[in-house]
């Protein structure tokens, strides 16, 4: 059985995505579809909008035939982690394409570009020094590859992309590499007509009518009648972890220089975004620094380097059919039930989920979700 992998947040799932996979099944409308989805919490350092439930149930209902997750280690890092975990997660499945979103479409170009990343020994030379020059980390990596390649790439699905295909190559996996062509940025954050940014939906979620149109009906219905999960939601708990805890370098992500700033400025703030205004530098981006703040609202305070398991969140028959085809050739275990037996990542994944149902009126009972949640079985579309 032949299969497609996307790489995804459905933060929440929008006509953008729709579209990437109406447009996979014209071309490919035999293959299964899996999606490698961040959980709980995102790339970013934040909570999903809706629950992994919920995006799973919206990701099978619009077209997904397979969802596993990608672990709260490896998505709420870089975007070298984030990479690594859904890119193995695709490969463990035995998926033969990944397909993502690009601003260029130009794959050549960006294979060209991840090939020089990996080859040149001065690429990580260069960043460093642009960084020292006063340029954020994105922008030192724009200027490096320009310098080794001649080419400029700076916007962020081509960015993303071209890790993938690093991550494709380092491991020499057997996954092969394709685009759509994009034509917003995921980090717009005006609407745009109906394709938006999951970025401008998030920005303009307070007012559900103006979002209306830029999200499939059951994205839309299930927005307006669950519980929405906000940032601000967190800082109160954020905030007495930071002014309590004698050393914050305990934490995954925190360096000292952070954890004298946080320090310094947190009884000065009031929300998330006042802090990370306060405490960023040329030298600690706004999305580094979200990210480790994330892990000390988690409380993680370890790595991890290597996925240990493949977690289930939901499938249709043609999921299911793929599953039962290839299981006995995938290397890693499958869960579908948590059971008494939890290795390292999958305590952290239970302890996130207990940390983001906590503005939840009945958070003991969404945290159940954990362990009763049933998979999501839909019908084939």
């Amino acid at each position: 059985m032949a299969s497609v992998g996307i790489i995804a947040e459905y933060n929440p799932f929008h006509n953008g995505h729709l579209y990437q996979i109406q447009k996979i099944k014209e071309k490919y409308p035999d293959d299964t579809i899996i999606i490698a989805m961040s959980g709980n919490f995102t790339q970013r350092g934040e909570p999903a909008i809706i629950d992994k439930w919920e995006r799973t149930n919206l990701a099978i209902e619009n077209g997904a035939d397979l969802v596993v997750e990608i672990p709260y280690i490896f998505a709420t890092q870089s975007a070298d982690y984030f990479s690594y975990a859904g890119i193995t997660l695709l490969e463990k499945l035995k998926v033969d394409k990944l397909i993502f979103g690009s601003e260029s479409n130009n794959l050549e170009d960006l294979t060209e570009i991840a090939k020089a990343e990996l080859e040149q020994k001065d690429f990580d030379k260069l960043v460093k020094i642009y960084v020292k020059l006063g340029n954020n980390y994105p922008t030192a990596l724009s200027l490096a590859l320009k310098d080794l390649t001649g080419k400029e790439i700076s916007t962020p699905n081509d960015i993303l992309g071209i890790t993938y295909i690093k991550t494709i190559l380092k491991h020499n996996y057997n996954i092969k590499p394709y685009s759509i062509k994009r034509n917003n940025s995921y980090h717009e954050e005006n609407l745009t007509g109906t394709i938006s940014s999951a970025t401008a939906i998030r920005k303009n979620i307070d007012n559900l009518e103006k979002i209306k149109n830029t999200v499939p009906r059951n994205t839309y219905k299930v927005l307006s009648t669950k519980q929405l999960h906000k940032r601000e939601d967190y800082f109160s708990y954020l905030k007495y972890k930071i002014i309590t805890e004698d050393n914050l370098e305990k934490y995954h992500l925190v360096d000292k220089t952070l954890s004298d700033k946080l320090k310094k400025e947190i009884l000065n703030c009031n929300n998330y975004e006042e802090l990370i205004q306060k405490v960023k530098s040329k030298h600690q981006t706004y999305s580094k620094i979200s990210r480790a703040l994330i892990q000390i609202l988690c409380n993680n305070k370890s790595n991890q380097e290597h996925l240990t398991y493949i977690r289930l969140l939901g499938f249709n028959t043609k999921g299911k059919n793929y599953l039962n085809k290839h299981k006995k050739e995938i290397s890693l275990p499958i869960i579908s039930k948590i059971d008494k037996e939890k290795d390292q990542i999958l305590e952290l994944e239970l302890n996130t989920t207990k940390i983001y149902t906590l503005p939840y009126k009945n958070s003991k009972e969404e945290f159940k979700k954990e362990y009763q949640n049933k998979l999501y079985k839909g019908a084939n579309l």
